[in-house]
């Protein structure tokens, strides 16, 4: 452990605390009332803000503080993008045991919101592979919570609070060792049902990462991948996704694959998973105008956010004549119910490719307070983001509101990081909303951070 650089984190946190106490202490009014944001240069959030926000500017919090083999965790700042930890763990042969898909989402994004990836079906969520996290409080004070310390309320309090409780400045989390190289094995099936129990087979055994893609109701298929060690000199090369390649389309016409460590975990970034195709990147000519530098998760969030303020698919829509609602969830639902589900959003929602990945029963899944999933059975996660276009007149959120209903239906839960439309005592039941007002009671006693129904559905 370095000794200065945790200093140097000791005295980047009295600076952050400062700011967050001046901001407090400024007289009210209609704008210093307005609530709090961090001021970050990428986000990962896929809902407008309605109300205007003060910002705290925790962009010095961006460095790697510690990778420690010996005992197989880590130590970061919360802003520092999972791009940049993979890169300083990586040559170091290890990753943090769950990596979220995007390099752009950072460490403390993933812990205050919900970070998942093909190894979950082992470990979990990102929260679950936490020991430590240094939060700073609405009041300005920092406090280090833990399982087992005084605030352990806080600790499985802390994810899924989107940062109403507070943020982290520091996150210690475990890690995983790693090979160079990591071999994938493409299985297709034709029929859902097939499909999960598959999926379900596979987790039983003894890979290193499992996931799926549903193309349609008479298409899909599992990715099984384990670690290997470098290829033979003679051997099939290691696979490039990062250009003119496109990984999903990889996994309908190859077998079997091999990538680096590296290109395995951000194989899903270079094309936003498939999401790439709305601003073009999928086209020859377009993709390399784009040139590898700007293929990316970066990239898109970035058009995705300009056509917002702009309003440019809006406008051709209402031209074509087109009422359009923005699709983008991912929910978690209990196995047994899985292939029921799936069921429902080929034949009601339409939205495809769907990613499906399985997490893992947890123990300690059901003491994280906001985000209990079962810890006797495997639960399937389920992403699919499009905009869905009819010409007949819906109701604002129509296919949202009808997701989430069939969600709280079969016992699932979903991620609060695009449009929710829960009412609030729906919302209290599945978020647990009585403990978490314990957690604002405790943390939070002055208001200075909005409730997390009033900024993950009302948009305050």
């Amino acid at each position: 452990m370095n000794a200065e650089l945790f200093a140097e984190h000791a005295a980047r946190s009295a600076q952050a605390a400062a700011q967050l106490r001046a901001l407090a202490a400024v007289p009210a009014s209609a704008a210093t009332t307005a609530p709090l944001r961090l001021d970050k240069r990428t986000s990962n959030l896929f809902r407008d803000r309605a109300a205007p926000r003060r910002r705290l500017d925790l962009s010095a919090f961006g460095h790697v503080l510690a990778i420690d083999r010996e005992a197989m965790q880590f130590d970061a700042e919360g802003l520092v993008a999972y791009e940049d930890l993979v890169a300083a763990t990586l040559p170091q042969g290890c990753m943090p045991a769950v990596v979220p898909q995007l390099k752009t989402i950072t460490v403390g994004g993933a812990v205050a919101g919900v970070g998942i990836e093909a190894s979950s079906f082992r470990h979990g969520l990102v929260h679950d592979t936490l020991t430590e996290l240094e939060v700073l409080l609405p009041d300005g004070q920092i406090v280090i919570a833990s399982a087992a310390n005084a605030h352990r309320d806080l600790f499985f309090g802390f994810p899924n609070s989107y940062g109403t409780l507070g943020y982290a400045l520091r996150v210690r989390a475990r890690l995983l060792p790693v090979k160079p190289c990591v071999q994938v094995r493409h299985l297709r099936h034709s029929d859902p049902a097939a499909f999960i129990a598959d999926l379900a087979a596979q987790c039983a055994g003894d890979a290193d990462f499992v996931d799926g893609v549903v193309f349609g109701p008479r298409e899909q298929v599992v990715s099984v991948a384990r670690f290997v060690e470098a290829p033979p000199p003679h051997g099939p090369p290691v696979s490039d996704y990062t250009f003119e390649h496109i990984y999903y389309r990889s996994l309908r016409s190859r077998d079997q694959d091999l990538l680096s460590a590296a290109g395995y975990l951000w194989r899903w970034d270079t094309d936003w998973f498939w999401c790439s195709k709305n601003v073009g990147a999928q086209h020859p000519l377009l993709r390399r105008l784009y040139g590898r530098r700007r293929l990316g998760s970066r990239t898109y969030t970035r058009l995705m956010r300009l056509d917002a303020r702009l309003g440019l698919s809006r406008a051709l829509d209402r031209l074509r004549g087109l009422q359009s609602e923005s699709v983008i969830q991912d929910v978690d639902i209990p196995l047994p119910r899985a292939a029921a589900f799936l069921d429902f959003l080929l034949a009601e929602v339409g939205v495809l490719p769907i990613w499906v990945c399985p997490i893992g029963p947890v123990p300690r899944h059901a003491d994280f307070t906001l985000y209990r999933l079962p810890g006797d059975t495997l639960t399937l996660n389920f992403g699919f983001w499009d905009a869905v276009r009819v010409r007949e007149p819906r109701p604002p959120g129509y296919l949202n509101r009808k997701i989430e209903a069939r969600v709280i239906e079969a016992g699932g839960i979903k991620s609060l990081y695009s449009d929710s439309y829960f009412d609030r005592a729906t919302f209290a039941r599945a978020y647990n909303l009585e403990a978490y007002e314990r957690l604002k009671r405790r943390y939070d006693p002055a208001g200075r951070l909005p409730d997390l129904y009033d900024k993950c559905v009302l948009r305050a």
